[in-house]
């Protein structure tokens, strides 16, 4: 292995966490060489990559890290306006261990081992205050780096209150702090700044402060963890109560919801997901955290802050989780902002973007059809005989039931069989897919909350029958050649007729032919598409949690969520589909004539019964559930991997509309219809709990500087600068 250089874990000093702290230390300085030494060899890969890629330091042949080099190895690339880069600079003394200003490979791995560690955070607060390695901290070591990192001009802070002398004692140093009595006093050090900065800009002691500083103590304290929008808007809390002043209360109360931001957020998103129009107001999000909560979480008047910041001043509306963005994310920026960096992608929430996007679905909805009706040809082909099999007439029982309808077709047929009449089947997946797909996202789309992303019901199954309605147009062709091409084998075989092919079945039905069976097949698809789509979305929202805090469906998930979608939606609509068959079906010498669906529906009842209506009914739902299980899984991964961005959609979408309307017409309003705005999905809140980061040991280091940040929110910008 490597060798590791530690730093000093022996000390003489007496301190409260355990009679001899020298073993625990030196226990502790052992478990982290194990784990640095356990750490996955993947890992050790990634670090020496890093290493490896910043390291331009060489001495007698090694490599080092200096100051800046480091802070290159180990800040996050994005937004760095809340942390800067100087303050990251504050981690180096902890990683350079021989304190000769310089990381090796052995130092970087030691430093990459503690920011996995559970309480990093605090684990590096400790060594950062311990200056002289003693593994304790004494009072004089504790006020020299809290000065030396604040700044002149920070609120000042009183060493010699109450509150130090019950950690620290006396300043004699026989009383000094361990780490687990320094990790105590850091967590109430914020509190106790928050008293005396109050109190020491409140001159005539009548409990209030203006709002100029009120903000002053919030920026020192926690300005790093607000967005911008809310620092613009801190004075106006003196809003909530009459005098425009805030008191001691109100400071502590928004300190209190900085503090607990985790668990806002957390009420918030849960509560606004159990809400029915994705809403809540100021009762909701109270109600919410007493029943999710031992006890209760939030007082009214730290509720009422939260709902005043992510209102805008308005904290009795009801608001969307897109609304408490600028509250829960400190990198979030009005819309407004984030449109004037990117003043192209204006043109990218247009009906060209939509036709960018349908053109794209359309192939990955072809290719993903085609997967999946494969797959399940053969019990569609199964399906479709054992449907138009005609029990009245005798000599007609060719099959006792599916099982011997799969012997039969295997024994006479041989394995190609079961895949007759695919071709026509896959020319017009394509097409059903993309229309199917495309159109309801459409309808979706116009439906949508563009701030809760939510649907109302009604528009939901609108969206569904609507494309099912739309893809009939394709489909009823394809199906009535597919399916006579189905029925062509055992007839065959038992009249001793060749197979025909789709051209002559084509050319013998006609254009109108072709849409024989339309009224059955709308009635069929028209239900099933109403039914499955919004099964499908909402199995994946409400039962398996897609989007909940950032959640994203596995490959099992997604195709249980779609299969099961399909069940009922493929059953409930297996009489229309019945219709549908014997319609299209060319009926032979002894069998009923159906002069349309209504006389089908008759005739089938009176000569059959009412069972004869969901023949078939099974074999539809196995074919169907994993026939759109896997088309759909196949659509969500193809887009996964195939992404389209924006630019590309839009581009894609501008080239289809210029040939469309060059080809086949001239609109004087061309310029108009193709800005006319569409509704994109809503954006997200992006935050700890949903956002997924590449590189896990950049955002440690961030998280490390927590603690010290907590101290002051400009710490270590002077020293690092």
């Amino acid at each position: 292995m490597f060798p590791i250089n530690l730093p000093p874990v022996f000390t003489n000093l007496v301190h409260c966490d355990a009679p001899d702290p020298a073993p625990s230390r030196a226990a502790s300085a052992i478990k982290t060489v194990k784990s640095a030494m356990a750490v996955p060899e993947n890992e050790l890969k990634r670090w020496r990559r890093t290493f490896e890629t910043n390291a331009q330091v060489v001495v007698e042949s090694d490599k080092f890290l200096n100051a800046d080099q480091f802070v290159n190895a180990i800040a996050p690339k994005g937004d760095l306006t809340k942390i800067g880069r100087a303050q990251f600079a504050t981690l180096f003394p902890v990683a350079d261990s021989s304190k000769r200003g310089l990381v090796s490979w052995d130092d970087f791995v030691v430093f990459q081992t503690i920011l996995k560690r559970p309480d990093a955070d605090y684990w590096i607060a400790f060594q950062y205050f311990d200056v002289d390695n003693s593994g304790t901290i004494t009072y004089d070591e504790f006020k020299k780096v809290f000065q030396a990192n604040i700044g002149p001009d920070s609120i000042p802070f009183d060493f010699d209150c109450d509150w130090v002398k019950l950690y620290l004692g006396k300043k004699n140093g026989t009383h000094v702090l361990g780490y687990n009595e320094f990790t105590q006093l850091m967590k109430g050090l914020q509190g106790e700044r928050l008293r005396q900065a109050f109190k020491f800009l409140d001159n005539d002691q009548d409990g209030f402060i203006r709002p100029d500083q009120f903000k002053r103590i919030i920026m020192e304290l926690a300005g790093h963890k607000l967005s911008q929008a809310v620092i613009d808007r801190l004075p106006t809390l003196c809003t909530l109560t009459p005098g425009g002043r805030i008191s001691y209360s109100e400071v502590i109360a928004f300190h209190n919801v900085i503090r607990e931001m985790d668990m806002v957020e957390r009420i918030i998103r849960e509560a606004t997901r159990k809400s029915k129009d994705g809403r809540i107001d100021q009762s909701d999000f109270m109600n919410h955290c007493v029943s999710s909560t031992r006890y209760s979480l939030f007082t009214p008047m730290e509720a009422s802050i939260v709902f005043h910041f992510a209102g805008r001043g308005s904290a009795s509306q009801r608001l969307a989780l897109i609304e408490f963005a600028q509250l829960l994310d400190p990198r979030w920026r009005a819309p407004a902002e984030a449109a004037d960096e990117k003043k192209e992608e204006h043109a990218s929430h247009g009906i060209l973007h939509q036709v960018g996007h349908s053109v794209y679905s359309f192939v990955l909805g072809g290719i993903a059809g085609s997967f999946g009706a494969t797959i399940v040809y053969p019990i569609d082909l199964v399906k479709t005989r054992m449907q138009n099999q005609r029990s009245s007439v005798v000599g007609q029982l060719l099959y006792k039931n599916s099982f011997d309808c799969i012997k039969k077709v295997f024994r006479n047929e041989g394995f190609v069989g079961f895949y007759r009449g695919l071709g026509p089947q896959l020319i017009g997946v394509a097409p059903e897919k993309a229309i199917k797909l495309t159109v309801n996202d459409f309808v979706r789309s116009r439906a949508m909350d563009p701030e809760t992303g939510r649907i109302k019901l009604h528009w939901e199954l609108i969206a569904g029958a609507t494309a099912g309605g739309c893809q009939v147009v394709f489909t009823n062709p394809l199906e009535i050649v597919k399916i006579r091409l189905q029925m062509q084998g055992e007839a065959a075989k038992l009249e001793g007729a060749a197979p025909k092919g789709a051209v002559h079945i084509v050319r013998q039905l006609g254009l109108f032919g072709l849409y024989k069976g339309a009224t059955a097949c709308l009635l069929r698809d028209i239900p099933f598409s109403a039914i499955y789509f919004p099964s499908y979305w909402h199995l994946k929202k409400d039962i398996f949690n897609e989007g909940y805090n950032g959640k994203q469906l596995s490959f099992l998930e997604t195709l249980s969520a779609a299969a099961l979608a399909g069940m009922p939606a493929a059953y409930f609509t297996t009489p229309a589909d019945v219709v549908k068959t014997r319609l299209q079906t060319e009926a032979k010498t002894g069998q009923t004539h159906y002069k349309g669906m209504g006389d089908a529906f008759v005739k089938i009842y009176r000569e059959e019964g009412f069972k004869a209506f969901f023949k078939g009914g099974p074999a539809r739902i196995i074919r169907s559930s994993p026939q759109f299980g896997f088309t759909l899984v196949a659509y969500e991964y193809l887009q996964k991997f195939l992404p389209v961005s924006g630019q590309r959609a839009y581009r894609l979408g501008s080239l289809v509309a210029d040939m469309l309307c060059n080809t086949f017409f001239s609109l004087p309003g061309y310029d108009l219809l193709f800005s006319y705005p569409f509704q994109d999905k809503p954006r997200e809140v992006e935050t700890a709990f949903t956002s997924q980061p590449e590189d896990m040991s950049k955002v440690r280091a961030r998280n490390a500087l927590k603690i010290l940040l907590d101290v002051h929110g400009d710490f270590g910008r002077r020293t690092g600068a």
